[in-house]
């Protein structure tokens, strides 16, 4: 085996000298050190490195900088990591999804530092900028995302699209089966729900890789304020050019209940034209809900392995990647740089399907199913 190529390698050997000697070279040869400043007179070097344009990082650091500084480190105060650093490392880790130890060799830092460095940044993005950017929709909120979806995807009175998606993670201790799902791999699953412009408006993370897509919505926040009406639903409306009054609801795939306010398509089996084109008009919105998926999946490859944490911390890295997708979105539009990234979604390839079950619904909700396949055909695009 390389020793040049093997960094984990390298890091382990060198660390026989004692732990010091790495970290005593880190501000001569760490990666920040000698890569920073270089790499912010380079715009496209610097999205490429951090996923994210310099007044975008210069805007996060600037929210989460008091918070960081509180944060201890192993280092002596006169060689303390600055927020930057810190930033800087966080981001190497959801972008690359490299592990902490090998990130600890190219940063000069050990390894234990540069875990509480990640999940101390995580905590604070969160803490810092949910409340801006992943805010609880208002009423008026939900108005203005069910425009957009009538606006750029042609389906009136969707509050959403919804989703589940499988994150890998190594085995938690002690959980037998029950993260083991029927990909055969650990996951805690992610569910979210994304706008007409593929921002995330609402994230639960930590359902058990067992669940299946609907049972992860049973127990779900989400379900138990749209249950409760806590959720600023605005009240029924008339659909777009029509006298019909219709609900406000959430989309959803064969794997959701069908609800008042949450539609998912009819049942495969013995469609006739007109429910078969509903589905088409349904799928067709909720690929808002996909491309979000898969442009986060694209952007922080962290997705792309096991994520060898604790529950818990897991947990806390998904959401975090979530808000930043937001963030991002917000400040820099729809992405300009996508193009050096795979979002042409292909289902299935970029998270694992969920398991699908088969769901009661009311007749009410199946009236309000009926009326939207009506409204569609007699208005073909």
């Amino acid at each position: 085996m390389c020793l040049e190529e093997n960094s984990v390698l390298k890091f382990d050997l060198l660390c026989k000298e004692g732990p010091s000697h790495i970290v005593r070279q880190r501000k001569r040869l760490g990666e920040f050190s000698t890569l920073y400043e270089t790499l912010r007179s380079d715009e496209n070097k610097f999205y490429e490195y951090t996923r994210m344009s310099v007044p975008t990082f210069d805007y996060i650091l600037e929210k989460i900088d008091a918070r960081l500084k509180l944060t201890a480190t192993n280092f002596h105060i006169s060689d303390s990591i600055t927020s930057a650093e810190k930033l800087i490392v966080t981001l190497r880790y959801l972008a690359t999804g490299t592990s902490f130890r090998a990130l600890a060799f190219s940063f000069r830092m050990g390894k234990t530092t540069v875990a509480d460095i990640v999940y101390a940044t995580c905590s604070a993005i969160w803490q810092q900028l949910v409340e801006v950017h992943m805010a609880r929709p208002t009423q008026e909120d939900f108005k203005n995302i069910a425009n957009d979806y009538y606006r750029l995807w042609q389906f009136p009175m969707c509050l959403g699209s919804i989703d589940g998606k499988h994150c890998r993670m190594k085995c938690p201790a002690k959980s037998g089966s029950s993260f083991y799902n029927y990909k055969q791999y650990f996951s805690i699953i992610l569910q979210g729900v994304a706008d007409a412009n593929k921002r995330f408006i609402s994230i639960e993370v930590g359902g058990k890789g067992k669940q299946s897509d609907g049972g992860t919505f049973h127990y779900s926040t989400l379900n138990s304020l749209m249950e409760n009406g806590g959720l600023h639903i605005p009240p029924p409306d008339n659909l777009p050019g029509t006298t019909l009054e219709s609900p406000y609801d959430f989309l959803g795939d064969e794997a959701y209940p069908l609800k008042i306010h949450l539609m998912r398509p009819f049942p495969s089996r013995n469609l006739n034209d007109k429910n078969e084109y509903f589905n088409k008009r349904l799928s067709r919105a909720r690929k808002c809900i996909e491309c979000a998926f898969g442009i986060l999946y694209a952007k922080w490859r962290i997705f792309s392995k096991p994520i060898e944490t604790n529950v818990e911390h897991a947990c806390l890295i998904i959401k975090t990647a979530c808000l930043l997708h937001n963030v991002i979105r917000d400040l820099e539009g729809n992405d300009c740089n996508s193009q050096n990234y795979d979002t042409n979604l292909t289902p299935g390839a970029h998270y694992a399907d969920l398991n699908r079950r088969n769901n009661s619904s009311s007749q009410a909700a199946r009236n309000i199913r009926n009326q939207f396949a009506n409204y569609f055909w007699d208005r073909k695009i």
